[in-house]
């Protein structure tokens, strides 16, 4: 599917960057990767790691710069957009360089890649975008509204905006997971609630879905995978046996458990064997619902007020599941 395209991803050097970029390697050998971040040490090492790859390139730039976002995106046919600040704490205490980052970062993205020959973005959300209870989640779900906008205004152009809403990438930086690893060694777990749940997608996992997107994404549609849960003190029981857990308290801007699709997006939800979709709320000038269910025969409508969230999840991952994904974690730091 990528073979021979240029593909450009923002956040190139974090978990998700790092794990699609070495898939789509193995697999797709594309024309070109340009992988954009401002991280200049994270870079470096990968320059190191991949000095072997000659089409990869390595550009510094940060998504608050448009005039280097639109000199990153000539003659590039595929954007992903990873890059973000995702720290709920951080975010709480900062808001405005949150919002110049995810928000107007996003708006960014969207006029480079229309003043440029680019022919899909597809930009990664999180679940906490939907029903936000914090700024993180806030800035995330209008990045979201930006980019499924920008399908209405593109006029006569050859380019498709999708999004990817997925929850708790369990493993990757900033993540619980390494945290509590670290916990292990005085056997003291901080836990903020013992009734807290997530929902939990592995990075593969989150690389498969996006390359599934951008096969099959339509243009105005957000795309939510159907994962599981687990409850935060079961990630402890899989690491120590006997875990001891110090309760602190919900954090500022914390949800007891996470949602991915609102009751009021439920109208516009269609569900498929392992992924959900939510189509627009408004008829945009290219979307045809009828001619969506053509082309994508097995899906249907969810019934009103479906409410996706961690807690009523018909999936949930146990102890042992949790153990295996915890054993191959282990492995590959």
């Amino acid at each position: 599917m990528l073979k021979g395209q240029n593909i450009l991803i923002t956040g190139g050097t974090g978990s998700f960057g790092k794990n699609f970029i070495q898939k789509i390697i193995k697999i797709d050998n594309p024309k070109k990767i340009i992988i954009y971040s401002r991280d200049e040490q994270k870079h470096f090492k990968l320059q190191k790691k991949w000095k072997d790859h000659k089409n990869l390139r390595f550009l510094i730039g940060d998504v608050r710069d448009l005039n280097r976002l639109s000199y990153a995106m000539n003659e590039v046919d595929i954007v992903v957009h990873a890059a973000a600040m995702k720290h709920v704490p951080q975010a709480e205490y900062n808001p405005f360089e949150v919002v110049k980052t995810n928000v107007l970062g996003a708006q960014n993205i969207i006029e480079a890649a229309l003043s440029k020959k680019v022919k899909k973005v597809i930009a990664l959300s999180t679940d906490k975008a939907s029903s936000p209870v914090n700024l993180y989640g806030a800035t995330k779900l209008t990045s979201d509204k930006l980019f499924l906008a920008a399908n209405n205004y593109k006029g006569k152009k050859d380019i498709k905006f999708s999004v990817v809403r997925y929850g708790n990438v369990l493993g990757s930086e900033g993540s619980i997971l390494p945290f509590f690893i670290k916990c292990k060694k005085n056997n003291i777990f901080p836990i903020t609630d013992k009734r807290m749940t997530r929902f939990n997608i592995t990075l593969d996992e989150s690389v498969n879905f996006v390359l599934f997107c951008l096969k099959n994404m339509w243009g105005g549609e957000l795309f939510v995978p159907k994962i599981p849960s687990f409850k935060i003190i079961d990630l402890a029981k899989a690491i120590s046996n006997k875990p001891k857990f110090k309760i602190i308290g919900i954090r500022p801007g914390e949800k007891l458990h996470e949602e991915m699709i609102s009751k009021s997006e439920s109208m516009n939800t269609i569900s498929f064997k392992n992924h959900f979709v939510v189509t627009p709320n408004s008829e945009y000038l290219h979307w045809n619902k009828k001619k969506y269910f053509q082309k994508f025969k097995k899906g249907k409508y969810c019934p009103d007020n479906f409410n996706y969230n961690s807690l009523e999840n018909n999936k949930y991952l146990t102890v042992q599941n949790l153990k295996k994904i915890i054993k191959k974690f282990s492995q590959e730091i």
